[in-house]
């Protein structure tokens, strides 16, 4: 089932969903560890699971002549593998993430083929992160350099379209794109305008929906969904939330993410002692920002768990109650 649906669905009933996002394991893992997520937030009937794609890594080797050697590897290999083993086992819907870096047209053509090939028919197009090292975004060699033209791409292959025009006979792909959007501006925007119409550039391409950064006050959320209608982006815009975990994060998803951390909340984790104290604010804090956002109508909630379940496991049980698998 396509995420546009789900939410349409969700809307139609008055219902929030719960959704979340896993990161594939670091190269040398298996994959239990990550099932052992899933089996601990299958009970609140995930209307689907984002499966997160990591841009290449570049490592500096010493080689025998005391010269170093950049290499550029993976560290969390098997998006599109893991997606499927997730829907195969689980029955529960995948959004493997698709990024302009570190692919070419040609590559991303291959992944689409292969998603479609095993049923997977949602996706989420982003252009990915700047290269370690690098100053700002470089495309890979016959890539894309932003967003839309992924989406581009996307949506010309649910057309019938591939880059290899004699190929005949296509059979048109069905893929439901979402992309991202930014409450507080992208990094890279020169203001919030311009972002605006950057993203709405990516919805009049093809995207259907939107999921938004972390954001940690709600007031940032809905200003951005009152700037996009203005705008003319009429596609669902889901909310999506972190929780605070550790004292360290404090200065760090400011810095990595650009986003502001709400007065009330520094303080009450400035408060805190230790990281136990700090994720039970952050527990705290995520439910106002939930039970909010259910009032206000939010289809799906988002969820990036970064791997790790309890904190989001807290959430979904304040939040959704009851699981709602056994409501359907």
């Amino acid at each position: 089932m396509k995420v546009i649906d789900i939410i349409k669905e969700a809307e139609a009933a008055g219902r929030c969903r719960f959704a979340f996002e896993l990161l594939p394991p670091l190269k040398g893992d298996d994959i239990t560890t990550l099932f052992a997520t899933v089996d601990r937030l299958k009970r609140f009937d995930p209307a689907y699971i984002n499966v997160t794609y990591h841009r290449e890594d570049v490592k500096y080797v010493e080689r025998p002549d005391g010269l170093l050697e950049r290499r550029i590897a993976s560290k969390r290999p098997g998006t599109v593998a893991i997606s499927a083993a997730i829907q195969a086992r689980y029955g529960i819907e995948v959004v493997p993430h698709l990024i302009c870096g570190g692919f070419s047209a040609y590559d991303t053509e291959d992944a689409l083929i292969d998603l479609n090939f095993m049923g997977i028919n949602n996706v989420l197009a982003l252009r990915g992160d700047t290269l370690r090292g690098e100053h700002s975004f470089r495309p890979t060699q016959g890539g894309h350099s932003h967003a839309d033209e992924l989406v581009s791409q996307i949506v010309a292959m649910n057309q019938g379209r591939m880059l290899d025009a004699e190929v005949d006979s296509v059979h048109p792909t069905d893929f439901c794109i979402g992309v991202a959007g930014y409450p507080e501006k992208h990094a890279e925007a020169p203001n919030a305008v311009c972002d605006i119409e950057r993203l709405k550039r990516k919805v009049d391409t093809g995207a259907d929906y939107i999921v938004t950064q972390m954001f940690f006050d709600n007031g940032k959320y809905f200003d951005f969904v009152e700037r996009c209608r203005k705008a003319g982006i009429a596609v669902p815009i889901i909310p999506a939330l972190k929780p605070f975990s550790t004292l360290r994060q404090l200065a760090v998803l400011p810095q990595t993410f650009h986003v502001d951390i709400p007065e009330e909340l520094a303080r009450r984790v400035e408060r805190c002692t230790d990281n136990a104290q700090v994720r039970k604010v952050g527990v705290e804090w995520a439910v106002e920002q939930c039970r909010e956002l259910k009032e206000a109508g939010a289809p799906v909630i988002h969820f990036y768990t970064m791997g790790k379940a309890d904190n989001i496991e807290n959430i979904a049980e304040a939040v959704f109650g009851e699981p709602q698998i056994q409501k359907r």
